[in-house]
């Protein structure tokens, strides 16, 4: 992975984790907008789904801190592929996924979200899942 790719990640995800808690609410939104077959696979209550905004959010802030150590990364990954099977993910959801995402960092940073930055996302978002993928399916 590029070091240019790695630092537009972490530096733009430095501007959603002040607004974290309402990205999370975007992501999950866009998610069971884009497929709503997924949304049985979340928690019905409110609350828990705040929990899983944040655990999400942790993942996701974690993730992004790792791009600068991939050989550490890539083991968390895989296990994180491989827990989503329990959770009857499925291989396509990922798909969606990514596109819930793109769509929520467009709407979380607005104009910053530009097509370098986007691309950005799009690639790291690309690896990370196919490396999740193939350690689960």
């Amino acid at each position: 992975m590029e070091a240019k790719t790695v630092t537009l990640v972490q530096e733009s995800f430095e501007k959603v984790k002040p607004i974290a808690p309402a990205a999370a609410e975007i992501f999950y939104s866009k998610l069971f907008e884009l497929d709503p077959a997924i949304k049985p696979l979340f928690p019905s209550s409110d609350e828990a789904m705040k929990v899983q905004g944040n655990k999400l959010m942790s993942m996701l802030g974690a993730a992004v801190a790792g791009l600068s150590n991939l050989d550490a990364l890539i083991p968390v990954l895989k296990d994180l592929g491989k827990r989503h099977v329990e959770y009857k993910v499925e291989a396509y959801h990922y798909e969606t996924v990514g596109a819930a995402l793109l769509g929520t960092l467009e709407a979380g940073l607005g104009d910053a979200f530009t097509p370098e930055v986007k691309t950005a996302w799009a690639d790291v978002y690309g690896t990370m899942a196919d490396v999740m993928i193939d350690a689960a399916y």
